[in-house]
């Protein structure tokens, strides 16, 4: 992957979008894909309670959101 707006990036987004997390670690970065993975999922699964769905649910897709854009705009490690 060669910077942001690689072929790579766009796979790891469209990843990300089907799960999250999964273009994160198409990229490497198995840290960031555990978090959002983790993190997204409980939002997810919190959200299926009906009590908790007002809160969660935005939460989620927010995450969600957040995951994806994190994936796309991935600039990898920079060589000097």
């Amino acid at each position: 992957m060669s910077g942001q707006g690689s072929g790579g990036n766009v796979i790891a987004a469209i990843c990300n979008f089907f799960i999250p997390g999964l273009g994160h670690l198409v990229q490497g970065r198995i840290l960031g894909a555990l978090f959002y993975f983790i993190v997204v999922g409980v939002s997810y699964m919190l959200a299926a309670t009906v009590i908790l769905a007002i809160v969660f649910w935005p939460l989620g897709v927010i995450l969600h959101i957040i995951c994806i854009i994190s994936a796309a705009r991935y600039r990898g490690r920079e060589m000097l």
